[in-house]
């Protein structure tokens, strides 16, 4: 039997991907890498362990000590942990952060991911094992767009891949051809919680991959807080990137959207 480790921060992500790994036949060794990672990874994981993203030594030793050779880091981490200082970096993180020439998402990554090969340890592909949660082009829920939502989510995707091109973020709020808000650092939930309650309800918003994405890491997700987001604002519709999305929570997301008058649209 072949073991992985899965390096899992927040939301449901961790979990559909460490059942795919079960099923099909894999050993998974899991980190939570926060406080906040899904409880539910225990029931998938044959060997649970919390270390702080932080901890990057700590994970490394973990990792060699357990003769795991392939993983995959999934789920979100911002780069709020850099910043709010709750948990202090160990030395080599501090390594890492001093080292990098820049704090941009792909750099912080690709430095782990070289960390990570000088204990030969692979990166595979976030999509490979679960590549039926990337819808194909299409209109996902019964409601279609508008005219106007669909001029708006043309807009808003073309605008997403431009600030995906500079490694800012990957989502985009719009209303009226407009921008009410860009993701930074701050994350997709609270974009759209500042976007939708700019644009006074009615807005649309656009999630892509970046146009060089890396499909080791930060592969475009959406999932039912995106949608609890968009309903909390009033939001109208919400288009992602075709087959370069991943979809989690699928069913209860398309309910959600159905019971509040929200399209949701592979482009």
């Amino acid at each position: 039997m072949e073991r992985i480790g899965l390096l899992a921060g927040i939301g449901a992500l961790p979990v559909e991907i460490a059942r795919a790994a079960k099923e099909l036949g894999y050993e998974v060794y899991a980190v939570a890498l926060l406080p906040d990672t899904d409880s539910r990874l225990k029931d998938y994981a044959d060997d649970y362990q919390e270390i702080h993203v932080m901890k990057v030594g700590k994970i490394l030793k973990h990792l060699k000590k357990n003769d795991i050779h392939k993983v995959t880091m999934i789920g979100k981490v911002t780069k709020e942990v850099l910043f709010a200082k709750k948990t202090l970096p160990d030395l080599k993180a501090m390594q890492i952060l001093m080292r990098v020439p820049d704090r941009k998402d792909d750099t912080i990554m690709l430095a782990i991911i070289d960390e990570l090969k000088k204990i030969d340890v692979e990166v595979f592909d976030q999509t490979e094992l679960i590549r039926k949660l990337m819808p194909g082009k299409g209109v996902l829920t019964k409601r279609q767009p508008t005219a106007e939502e669909l001029k708006d989510m043309e807009f808003g995707f073309r605008m997403a891949k431009e600030i995906g091109r500079m490694d800012v973020g990957q989502t985009v709020v719009v209303k009226d051809m407009a921008v009410m808000a860009l993701e930074a650092i701050e994350g997709t939930d609270a974009c759209i919680l500042r976007g939708g309650k700019l644009a006074g309800g009615g807005a649309v918003v656009a999630k892509v991959a970046k146009p060089e994405q890396d499909s080791r890491f930060d592969v475009p997700t959406v999932g039912l807080k995106t949608m609890q987001m968009m309903v909390e604002t009033g939001a109208k519709a919400l288009a992602i990137e075709a087959d370069a999305t991943l979809f989690v929570e699928q069913d209860e997301v398309i309910a959600l959207a159905e019971a509040n008058g929200i399209t949701i649209m592979a482009m």
